[in-house]
C-alpha cells in the first residue's frame, strides 16, 4: 500500500479559527437571514447507508428547527461536490455539511470556504488539507483492527481473507485497509490477505471476488469495507455459486461487515454473514447539523469527552468528534440502540 502524503495546513489559520473567527464570523452585518442558513451535500445515495443519512438529516432539521438551503447531492463524484461546495458559498451561509469522496484533494475548496468565513462540517470523511470546524466521524481503523480480529478468531489463525476495499484516495478506506492489514500481520501471520480495491463500488467487488474465489477455491474469509454497497452484490454471487452456507455449517466462508445498515442485521440473524461494524448514520445527522447551528452562532469545542458518548480529538486541521461504532454479531443484532433496529422508511 503506498504511502499517503503528510497533511498540510496552515497552523495560523487553525489557530485563528479555533481561537478567534468563530466569534467574528458571526458578525451582525453579514447580509440577511441567509447568513443563518446551512448548506448540506449529501455524498451518495448509492447505498442503504447513505439513504439513511439522508432521511436522518430531514428528520433532525425538523427536530432542530434549522434553516438549510436546498440540499445538493454529489453522487460520489469529486468534480460535482466541488461545484456544489462553491454554489452553495455563493448564498452565503454560516456553514456547509459535507462528506468529500476523495480526503486528498480538499485543501482548495477548503481554503475558499475558510475566507469566505463559511464553516465546513464534514460528516464521515476526514478532510486531509484544507480547514475543518469539526468532523463528525468514527475511528475508521478500529473498523479495520475489530474485523481483523474477529475473522481471524472465527478462522482460527490459518486461511484466505478476501478484503473488499474502499476507495484508497479515500481516508476511511486507506485506514480500514491499513489496520486490517496491520492486525493480521501482527496477530494472525498464518491467514492470507487478497486485497481487492473497489472505489466503494459494488459491480467492482462482485467482479473481483468472482476471479478470487476462481483462483482460491479453499476462501474462508470475507472483509466488506462498506455493507451498503458489497453486501447484497456478495452474497448474490456466493448464493449462486453455491457457497452461501449458514454460520456454523461446513463450508461456510465467515463475512464482517463494516455499516451497521438493516439488511446486515438481517444477515447476521439469517447466518449469511458474521459481524459488522455499526456506523451510526442517525448520529452522523443529529451532530453534523448540531455543529453546524453551534458554528452560525459562534461556539468553540475543545478536546475531551462530549456530553454524547463520544470523544473530541484533534486534528492537524481541526477537531473531529468521535462517536462510538459497535461490533454487531448474533449476541447483540437486536439490541435497540443500534440505529438499523429503528430505521423507518
Amino acid at each position: 500500500m503506498k504511502s499517503r502524503t503528510l497533511r498540510t495546513t496552515c497552523m495560523g489559520c487553525i489557530a485563528v479559527l479555533l481561537a478567534g473567527c468563530l466569534t467574528a464570523c458571526g458578525d451582525s452585518d453579514d447580509p440577511g437571514n441567509s447568513r443563518q442558513q446551512i448548506g448540506i451535500d449529501i455524498p451518495r445515495a448509492d447505498s442503504d447507508f447513505w439513504k439513511a443519512y439522508a432521511k436522518y438529516l430531514q428528520q433532525e432539521i425538523n427536530d432542530q428547527q434549522l434553516s438549510v438551503l436546498p440540499p445538493t447531492h454529489s453522487d460520489g463524484d469529486e468534480a460535482t461536490f466541488t461545484a456544489n461546495v462553491r454554489s452553495m458559498a455563493t448564498r452565503h451561509p454560516k456553514s456547509i455539511v459535507m462528506a468529500p469522496q476523495n480526503t486528498m484533494t480538499t485543501d482548495t475548496t477548503l481554503s475558499e470556504l475558510f475566507r469566505a468565513n463559511i464553516h465546513a462540517i464534514s460528516v464521515d470523511t476526514e478532510p486531509e488539507h484544507g480547514t475543518v470546524y469539526m468532523v463528525v466521524r468514527t475511528d475508521n481503523r478500529s473498523y479495520g483492527t475489530k474485523a481483523c480480529e474477529f475473522l481471524g478468531k472465527q478462522l482460527g489463525g490459518k486461511g484466505k481473507v478476501a478484503e473488499l476495499q474502499g476507495a484508497l484516495s479515500s481516508i476511511n478506506g486507506y485506514e480500514r485497509s491499513e489496520a486490517f492489514a496491520a492486525c493480521m500481520k501482527r496477530n494472525f501471520p498464518g491467514i492470507q490477505v487478497i486485497a481487492l480495491p473497489t472505489d466503494w463500488k459494488g459491480d467492482v467487488a462482485s467482479a473481483k471476488l468472482q476471479s478470487t474465489l476462481a483462483a482460491n477455491p479453499d476462501l474462508n474469509g470475507i472483509y466488506m469495507q462498506a455493507g451498503g454497497v458489497f453486501l447484497q452484490p456478495t452474497l448474490a454471487l456466493l448464493r449462486q455459486k453455491g457457497l452461501l452456507k449458514p454460520a456454523g455449517q461446513s463450508g461456510h466462508i465467515a463475512i464482517v461487515s463494516n455499516d451497521g445498515i438493516p439488511a446486515e442485521l438481517d444477515a447476521i440473524r439469517k447466518g449469511e454473514i458474521d459481524a459488522t461494524v455499526s456506523q451510526p448514520a442517525d448520529l452522523y445527522a443529529k451532530y453534523a447539523l448540531y455543529y453546524a447551528k453551534a458554528a452560525a452562532e459562534g461556539k468553540s469545542f475543545q478536546t475531551g469527552p462530549t456530553d454524547h458518548g463520544s470523544t473530541i480529538v484533534s486534528l492537524p486541521n481541526g477537531l473531529e468528534d468521535q462517536l462510538p461504532a459497535p461490533l454487531v454479531t448474533k449476541d447483540n443484532v437486536d439490541d435497540k440502540s443500534l440505529w438499523a433496529n429503528h430505521v423507518t422508511g
